[in-house]
């Protein structure tokens, strides 16, 4: 009699792992994941050219609806630029100020939230929603995808930067019209993510927000819903978040700032 094909918990054919990375690259893409950090203070220290490249051709490797890849990645090391984009922060700090009442707006005030100046390069990611024409695979019913995929350009950046020790920090208390303006972009493009780049102090254990009270880590089970919207359980489904390892992501020796 023949076997029944193996199937998983939730009764679908088991999937063959024969296309799965080698443990070591699995587990050095989950620790860029859960080691990743938005970086505000850096060392003055400049990226080598060959690792930047690096980090921009992964970044450049990003999925893109329709292959659109609507990215491109405006370099700035010039300090006087980076001076303006600087005092549109400032400005746009304290006018953020003004949304929060105390003692929540002394608390945001008293963070670091840009490295402009601090870190030796900033990045402008942008999207050109003329890319690849009028009509694009996969945009027709959902035109905001262009700007979906450029978000994943930005992650690639941030997990590649990662790997090569290098922090990452996104500024978006930015008005983009004063953006655009500074630094040369066209009207029909869209800044997406200013990302000021460079090496860290320190990776933090867990992120500045979190450490500082600002937020918490939402729990894996309050973001799953099953079959529907809403349904925290489904008796063909076991609990997902029940069935992750502990996420480890403590900063090795190796990767403590020297005193």
């Amino acid at each position: 009699m023949e076997r029944p094909a193996p199937t998983d918990s939730i009764g679908q054919p088991a999937v063959s792992s024969v296309f799965a990375f080698p443990a070591d690259w699995r587990e050095g893409v989950y620790q860029a994941i859960y080691r990743r950090r938005d970086i505000r203070r850096f060392r003055p220290d400049s990226v080598p050219p060959e690792v930047l490249a690096r980090v921009l051709q992964a970044a450049h490797h990003a999925p893109s609806v329709g292959f659109m890849q609507p990215w491109n990645f405006v370099v700035v090391a010039d300090r006087q630029t980076r001076g303006r984009v600087q005092d549109l922060y400032e400005r746009e700090r304290l006018a953020a100020a003004q949304f929060f009442d105390e003692p929540r707006r002394s608390q945001y005030l008293s963070f670091k939230l840009a490295g402009i100046l601090d870190a030796p390069l900033n990045i402008c990611v942008t999207c050109d929603p003329t890319r690849a024409g009028p009509a694009v695979i996969g945009r027709n019913s959902a035109p905001e995808t262009d700007l979906y995929s450029t978000c994943c350009a930005v992650e690639n950046l941030w997990l590649a930067a990662r790997a090569e020790g290098i922090g990452v920090g996104w500024v978006s208390i930015l008005k983009l019209p004063q953006l655009r303006a500074i630094l040369g972009i066209p009207p029909h493009v869209v800044p997406v993510a200013y990302l000021c780049v460079g090496y860290p102090d320190r990776f933090g254990e867990r992120p500045e927000l979190e450490e500082a009270g600002w937020l918490p880590r939402r729990s894996l089970a309050g973001t799953i819903h099953y079959e529907a919207w809403g349904r925290a359980a489904h008796p063909d489904w076991p609990a997902l978040d029940r069935l992750t390892p502990a996420v480890n992501a403590s900063t090795p020796p190796s990767e403590q700032p020297s005193t």
